[in-house]
């Protein structure tokens, strides 16, 4: 298993438990790659050139496992900016994307961040909602997507 950080155990499908890592590009790629691929190139057919970018090396990333299997992902850029969430399907509704998010609002604030933001594919926004965040601007399209900027008070 590739691996970061502390795991946290956080969901669980068919009795396999998820375990989240957290780290660096050079560590966890190989591993957020694949869910990231499946999620935002296959199902939303975004197209590839869009997903990959400069980023991704300079975020903190969060990665669930389950065995040696990534699930789900999300990063946490030097700007506050949370982003590329997703989680597979099986996965999805067990609780799994709350605690990458949650984990990545952690980094952000341990870091002293006073503020997270994140763009919200408009069908996730009550997903958001939940977690604290609140509509921050318009409405905006991103690869054929409507979104919305959403932002957290982290003080």
């Amino acid at each position: 298993m590739i691996s970061s950080g502390e795991p946290g155990v956080t969901a669980s499908v068919d009795g396999d438990r998820a375990a989240l890592r957290c780290g660096d590009w050079a560590t966890l790629r190989e591993a957020a790659v694949p869910v990231r691929t499946e999620v935002f190139i296959v199902e939303q057919a975004i197209p590839a050139e869009l997903e990959w970018d400069e980023g991704d090396a300079v975020s903190i990333h969060c990665v669930a496992f389950a065995g040696d299997r990534a699930v789900g992902c999300g990063r946490l850029l030097p700007d506050g900016r949370i982003g590329r969430m997703a989680v597979l399907k099986p996965w999805r509704g067990q609780g799994l994307g709350g605690a990458i998010l949650e984990r990545l609002v952690a980094a952000a604030k341990a870091r002293g961040d006073a503020v997270a933001r994140l763009s919200a594919q408009c069908h996730a926004e009550g997903f958001y909602r939940v977690h604290g965040f609140l509509p921050d601007g318009p409405l905006f399209d991103d690869a054929g997507i409507p979104h919305l900027p959403m932002k957290r008070a982290l003080r």
